[in-house]
């Protein structure tokens, strides 16, 4: 592997051809130490699902308090705790309340980020000292690789440490930092490769069978769940990102609690999920709303619910419902909402039609291109006037109450609109096309799609 800025010259290229060795180009910004956890992770048979990696990290904990003489805790960012040491019965109260909760209780972290000591620890590369009336002093140092914090070892100390043992806390954080890069590529290995195999099974690919085999997946009776978090297709940053996988985690942990052969994955800026289902398709619909109502309104995420799949086959069918049940919520700009296809059939179908129409470049047309080209040389409201109409079901005083006008007044307009554009509204046949036209294209009462007219 070597850090490249452009193509290999031709002696690197020689070297290549002659020896067979492959060659890996990096960009300059990647860090070598990711590079090597990752290459590792992939290598190590086994490792990817980083259990393994867990007990190694407590072995690195027990390691470091033999080091120090201390009990040892490693966190990450959210102050979880990841492994600790022996002897944490020798610390106070407090401590043992952190390794009891898996975290450091939500009163220390908001003490800690009151006195600025979180500000200090990430900004040092060496111990952090903090002492609190009340609790045995605490040492730390920032785990981190290059740049990125990836989070913290904490060891509670009775007097200061000396020069020796800091200096081995410090190289103690960088073999933990190495592990906690080995186990984050190993999960993005295992996500990945779970997210190929879901989307294999979503698109029936040529393989979806060994793909459905592999994940463990139930293929008869099941139903597609595509969720999105609202702005999900503007957003591209690394935050985003990172709220996304979560988002889908937790969706995957939701649909397993459910059922053992359901399965999840982000494929794309949409997280998938696929679920068995015993009974009726809304126990499909009332898992996605229990779900949501779980992660609160902080993610604003919408799902869609596809159509019963009996079959391997049939999956795909019902993960293209579910992402138009979805693209009409999105549409709608609603969050927090799910809602099965059937209920949203005629808006998809709506959506799709529209898509042809702007893909064909199918300007309005007849009595209604009529009304759109008199109302923007005489500055009138014909189309508003007709929609209201049709909305109204044909009735006068309804349609004049809408447009906040006389019912003669209203009857006058409706009279004009006719003669002007040729259509007939007693022909059933006029009324949906210029229903659809309204719909597609849109009036003065509302947005739509624009689409530009033959005299534009």
């Amino acid at each position: 592997m070597v850090k490249v800025a452009g193509e290999p010259g031709e002696w690197v290229r020689g070297v290549v051809e002659r020896t067979g060795v492959a060659l890996l180009g990096l960009t300059r910004a990647a860090s070598w130490a990711q590079i090597a956890a990752l290459v590792r992770s992939v290598l190590g048979e086994g490792e990817a699902g980083g259990g393994e990696g867990e007990g190694d990290l407590f072995a690195v904990a027990n390691a470091v308090c033999a080091l120090l003489d201390a009990p040892v805790t490693i966190e990450d960012r959210s102050s979880r705790v990841l492994a600790y040491s022996v002897r944490q019965e020798e610390a106070d109260e407090f401590r043992v309340e952190t390794i009891l909760g898996r975290r450091v209780p939500d009163r220390f972290v908001r003490l800690y980020e009151e006195i600025g000591f979180f500000r200090r620890l990430y900004q040092s590369r060496e111990p952090v000292y903090l002492d609190v009336p009340g609790m045995l002093p605490r040492v730390a140092v920032a785990v981190r690789a290059g740049d990125e914090i990836l989070g913290s070892m904490w060891a509670a100390v009775r007097e200061p440490l000396t020069e020796q043992r800091e200096a081995a806390f410090v190289d103690a954080a960088k073999i933990v930092a190495l592990h906690l890069l080995r186990q984050r590529a190993g999960a993005d290995v295992q996500r990945r490769l779970r997210a190929d195999l879901l989307a294999t099974v979503l698109t029936r690919g040529e393989h979806a069978a060994e793909a459905a085999a592999r994940l463990d997946l139930a293929t008869n009776r099941v139903c597609v769940l595509a969720a999105q978090l609202g702005g999900a297709d503007e957003t591209r940053t690394a935050r985003a990102e990172s709220d996304r996988q979560r988002f889908c985690d937790a969706l995957a942990l939701h649909v397993g609690a459910i059922h053992p052969r359901a399965a999840a994955a982000q494929v794309g800026n949409v997280a998938y999920a696929v679920l068995p289902l015993v009974g009726a398709q809304s126990r499909a619909v009332q898992v996605a709303e229990d779900f949501l109502a779980r992660v609160g309104d902080r993610h604003a995420a919408n799902i869609g619910v596809g159509r019963l799949a009996r079959s391997l086959g049939e999956i795909a069918r019902s993960r293209a419902d579910a992402d138009r049940a979805l693209r009409v919520l999105r549409e709608r700009g609603v969050t927090g909402r799910a809602v099965h296809f059937h209920d949203v059939h005629f808006d998809s179908l709506l959506l799709q039609l529209g898509d042809l129409v702007a893909e064909q470049d199918q300007p309005p047309t007849g009595p209604y291109q009529r009304l759109l080209r008199h109302d923007r040389e005489n500055g009138s409201d014909l189309v508003g006037t007709l929609a209201a109409y049709l909305d109204a079901f044909g009735n006068v005083n309804d349609a004049a109450a809408a447009v906040q006008v006389h019912p003669n007044t209203f009857r006058y307009r409706l009279r004009r609109l006719c003669e002007i554009s040729g259509l007939d509204l007693a022909d059933p046949g006029a009324r949906l096309a210029a229903m659809l036209q309204l719909r597609l294209y849109g009036s003065t009462s509302g947005p739509a799609r624009l689409v530009r007219s033959d005299d534009d």
